[in-house]
């Protein structure tokens, strides 16, 4: 078996997502629940990738799905295309996760007939780690940089943006963005007890194919 890397996966996750959109899947029919759903897509992709390549699945202690690639896989509905990770860290709104994403957006559609379920996969989206930041807080640190602000400028606006940080942590966390700006950030991150990671910004990026650090894995020519 080829060992894994992340071009292979990207390669994988592609050809993965359309033969999924073509099965049918007596085991989802009738099932509502977006965790079950996104259960059964993640340990199906894993099944796939084993079939191929020599790795090692994450697990809880991991807290990613791929840890020797630092790749996590999200699965969500395109109705309302979001989904929830571990909170480690507040600069993880600003500096991103710390892995890449695999992003799996699916269309679930019922055949009362045949009982069977159908996952149509939208978009496979490719995350860099460093654009798995918040948008909103990445934009507005980069907008303050522009016109020359000062670390007060930058605490004022952590403060603001209700990042879950003391006065200590925020000075610490001003005194990096000052020697380090962020890149732009594609997702949405909502402060939670889990950050809740929203991808309507990311899709529409990738479906246009123009911003760095982002792929969108399964074009409409291959659809």
């Amino acid at each position: 078996m080829k060992k894994l890397d992340v071009e292979r996966l990207k390669i994988d996750a592609r050809d993965f997502a359309r033969k999924l959109s073509a099965t049918a899947i007596q085991d989802l029919y009738g099932v509502t629940d977006g965790k079950a759903v996104g259960t059964y897509v993640e340990q199906a992709f894993h099944q796939y990738l084993q079939k191929r390549h020599a790795y090692a699945p994450g697990n809880v202690a991991h807290g990613i799905d791929i840890p020797e690639l630092k790749v996590d896989i999200k699965v969500t509905s395109i109705q309302q295309p979001q989904s929830s990770c571990p909170f480690n860290s507040a600069r993880e709104k600003v500096y991103g996760l710390g892995y890449d994403l695999i992003v799996f957006v699916y269309e679930k559609k019922d055949e009362r007939r045949a009982g069977v379920a159908r996952l149509n996969i939208k978009h496979t989206l490719f995350i860099r780690a460093n654009r798995t930041g918040d948008y909103q807080t990445t934009s507005g640190l980069s907008e303050i940089m522009r016109r020359k602000g000062n670390k007060d400028d930058v605490i004022a606006f952590l403060e603001e943006r209700n990042l879950p940080l003391d006065e200590i942590g925020r000075k610490a966390l001003a005194e990096e963005i000052l020697k380090r700006l962020p890149k732009l950030g594609y997702l949405t991150i909502s402060n939670a007890l889990q950050w809740r990671l929203q991808y309507g910004r990311a899709i529409s990026l990738a479906e246009g194919n123009s911003a760095e650090g982002i792929e969108n894995l399964l074009p409409k020519r291959i659809r």
